[in-house]
């Protein structure tokens, strides 16, 4: 499922900005951040507010100076410079991953105005009085008029020691702490995997899942978009194959767990080839079923199958001819490395 990313882009207007720099600079800057009238100081330096130039001297010239000052702090000084020791990565931006002209040279930044708002929210939605409230009511078993939001896991980085200004303004007011959310794989809550008996093909049952109903809409409904035919729309389909065929590998590693030998149960209905697929520790019992296995040619048509299943999928959602020329040729190149692929999962 696609998700807009998170990042610096989705501050507020009025967010908290920072700086850097010795204790001198740090208390410039907490006198910037003062608000009159619902604007800060360093605004009204930056819109060269006379009323604010005004207050500064009785000199104009003097008030003029300062203003301007107090208006340069957010200029850079120097040259745009990184350092020895920070992160720096190599992008591809072109198509040409020989050609040193087609990396861009990334240096990431640490977020800091971005991890300063979502320590606000966090410790509002842990310490804030709604919050205690909402908690409150629920050990009472009573009605509250909000919820609240629970982060498991939840860790913090402490970043500068016992002196936090040295790292900067806003993570000086947070105490040095960085909150780091939960990066966990989910718990699987299996509720115990069943022989596909009685049915003719596995794959209805693979499309009932959930995240493959996600997957399948997601990329209908991107098809019939009508996207250009550039590197963004090759990127998004195969990302939208790729995820189907680990839901795939994973859908068929659950079946390699049951007892070896289910297929050979005189219910189970499923073509030769997908026994092969499913039930692999058969031929350690089996010799005929094993060297059917390794002739090799059930990946080919356990692919034909998966690839009809698909269009199947894709015609119910109105995805007509044009859209199934865009995605059938890619989805071809990656059927062939899951026949590949598939007598080895």
């Amino acid at each position: 499922m696609t998700r807009a990313p998170t990042g610096s882009h989705l501050l507020p207007e009025d967010f908290s900005g920072d700086v850097v720099g010795d204790a001198a600079a740090l208390d410039i800057y907490k006198f910037l951040r003062l608000q009159h009238a619902d604007r800060s100081l360093l605004e009204l330096a930056l819109e060269e507010d006379a009323a604010f130039s005004d207050a500064l001297s009785d000199n104009p010239g003097q008030a003029a100076e300062w203003a301007n000052a107090f208006a340069g702090i957010t200029q850079p000084k120097g040259i745009e410079a990184s350092h020895t020791q920070a992160k720096q990565l190599y992008w591809l931006a072109g198509d040409d991953p020989t050609d040193d002209g087609d990396f861009h040279l990334l240096a990431p930044l640490y977020a800091t105005s971005l991890a300063h708002q979502i320590f606000q929210r966090i410790n509002t939605d842990r310490f804030g009085d709604a919050a205690k409230t909402a908690r409150q009511a629920r050990r009472d078993n009573k009605p509250a008029e909000s919820g609240y939001r629970d982060y498991p896991n939840l860790a913090a980085q402490k970043l500068g020691g016992t002196k936090p200004q040295n790292i900067s303004q806003l993570n000086s007011e947070r105490g040095g702490n960085n909150y780091l959310l939960a990066s966990l794989p989910p718990k699987w809550k299996s509720q115990g995997v069943k022989a596909p008996l009685y049915t003719e093909s596995v794959f209805e049952r693979f499309g009932r899942r959930r995240e493959v109903r996600w997957l399948v809409q997601g990329l209908a409904q991107f098809l019939l978009t009508h996207p250009p035919e550039n590197r963004h729309t090759r990127n998004r389909v195969d990302g939208y194959f790729d995820a189907l065929i680990d839901e795939l590998v994973l859908f068929s590693s659950e079946f390699h767990g049951l007892s070896p030998g289910w297929s050979a149960d005189s219910a189970c209905r499923l073509p030769l080839e997908q026994q092969l697929w499913l039930d692999p520790w058969r031929g350690e019992e089996e010799a005929d079923f094993a060297n059917q296995r390794e002739q090799g040619e059930w990946p080919e048509r356990i692919r034909e199958a998966f690839a009809r299943w698909l269009n199947r999928q894709l015609n119910r959602l109105s995805v007509g001819d044009n859209e199934h020329r865009e995605w059938a040729a890619r989805l071809k190149r990656k059927l062939d490395t899951l026949q590949e692929e598939l007598p080895h999962v």
